[in-house]
């Protein structure tokens, strides 16, 4: 495996970020910055005062809903178990957290090839732009000389900034993000490794996002294939010949290479093949 984290080895941090509330996270996994197919993987932590307004990126994004619920407003409130693919360009939310939300969030660079911008850009981006105006609510705002104020959309006032230039959105292929009830949907077995099953979750745009569930019995092994990154929801087990062990809420990535995973009890993986880019 080319990354693999176990979280118990992290702590959590509070994270500056572009929308309203108290933000904690901890980060797990990233790309190639400067990428098309760069990515972020972070375990966040939100709060009743989380504010973001209805937006949109020019990436994707899949959440995991693993404690509490997240509000998306028309788009509908996804619930612990349940999954969420968020394609570049859709609008979503405004979002807002009932109690206390505990969600597995990946970002990534989708078909239109625009890429993701690394967190560390990011913050940089955030703290320069508030020598000249602030964050509000998920708004930058910076007040006009002749009076008033110029509102933009906090992620795409930092990414205008990093890079330059006007964000461009790609064109939605979706009309709204698509939440998945992995719950309702069948495990099917493979008759040619007895003691794996798989549920298949989806296939998302031209690039191919592949998302499944992947249920493992002790002693049972799978091949994770290249720039795949997998969560592990419950189990244990080693990795790379037991050079690596892994646990539950353990985060691994395949790399440029098929990696192997072998379970030593029984476990549930979330297998997120990436857009090969």
């Amino acid at each position: 495996m080319q990354q693999i984290l176990n979280l118990r080895d992290l702590t959590m941090i509070e994270r500056t970020h572009a929308r309203g509330g108290k933000f904690r996270y901890h980060p797990l996994l990233s790309g190639r910055d400067g990428s098309a197919g760069n990515f972020f993987l972070q375990l966040s932590n939100t709060f009743n005062d989380f504010d973001s307004p209805r937006h949109r990126h020019n990436f994707d994004q899949v959440r995991v809903q693993l404690e509490g619920d997240a509000d998306f407003a028309r788009d509908g409130v996804m619930k612990p178990g349940m999954i969420g693919y968020f394609p570049e360009g859709v609008f979503y939310g405004p979002q807002s957290i009932a109690g206390e939300s505990l969600t597995l969030v990946l970002q990534f660079g989708g078909a239109s090839r625009s890429g993701y911008v690394s967190e560390a850009a990011f913050q940089r981006g955030i703290a320069e732009l508030k020598k000249n105006g602030r964050f509000e609510a998920g708004v930058y705002k910076v007040d006009k000389p002749e009076g008033g104020t110029r509102n933009q959309d906090a992620y795409e006032a930092v990414w205008e900034h990093i890079n330059g230039r006007e964000l461009r959105y790609p064109e939605s292929r979706y009309d709204k993000p698509i939440f998945i009830r992995p719950a309702a949907a069948q495990w099917l077995g493979d008759a040619q490794r007895p003691g794996v099953s798989r549920k298949h979750l989806g296939s998302f745009s031209e690039a191919r996002t592949v998302l499944s569930l992947i249920a493992l019995e002790a002693g049972r092994s799978i091949e994770v294939p290249p720039n795949t990154i997998v969560f592990v929801l419950a189990g244990k087990g080693h990795a790379d010949e037991g050079k690596r062990d892994w646990e539950a809420r353990s985060s691994l990535y395949s790399g440029e290479a098929a990696s192997a995973m072998t379970a030593d009890a029984a476990s549930e993986l979330l297998q997120i093949e990436l857009p090969r880019l």
